[in-house]
């Protein structure tokens, strides 16, 4: 029987293929967005910034960074959760390749507040060649969301062995 490995390297291990893919998309960068993980849970974090206002009137969050962080978050989570067995046995690979956007529906249900914003992504489902994901948004209150979305894409082939 094989020893179980130190958490600390199964973390580490994670944490490492979690920062390749976030790290694999300048506009995550861009716009600052963060991702907390716990086990192989996804929370993506929008640190405000005043940059990222749209409508200074009121304040608002700009609709399409909402939907950038929300679309973000779901293709993050879906190439998270499709990776999920090679992240835990090592042999995820450096560079993944990420799915495509088909179609991407946001639900803007109020307006985003110029605080910090979350989400989290559920993989409704996963074939070789189509995804469908759910994605909410929430700002001090996980119960009352400022918007959703859902997203439909196209899965990467998968690698060849060689």
């Amino acid at each position: 029987m094989r020893k179980p490995e130190p958490v600390q390297v199964i973390k580490t291990r994670r944490d490492a293929a979690l920062g390749q893919l976030v790290g694999g998309i300048p506009y995550i960068q861009y716009l600052g967005v963060q991702f907390d993980r716990r086990g192989d849970e996804l929370t993506a974090i929008l640190p405000y910034r005043e940059e990222l206002i749209g409508n200074p009137m009121l304040p608002a969050l700009h609709g399409g960074v909402t939907a950038a962080f929300l679309e973000i978050s779901a293709v993050i989570e879906l190439t998270w959760s499709t990776l999920w067995t090679e992240i835990e046995d090592g042999t995820a690979p450096d560079h993944p390749p990420m799915p495509k956007t088909i179609d991407f529906t946001v639900d803007y249900l109020r307006s985003g507040l110029p605080r910090d914003a979350y989400a989290r992504a559920r993989v409704n489902r996963s074939g070789r060649r189509y995804a469908s994901v759910h994605v909410e948004a929430w700002q001090d209150n996980r119960e009352k969301l400022f918007a959703q979305a859902t997203g439909h894409f196209l899965m990467p082939p998968p690698a060849q062995d060689g």
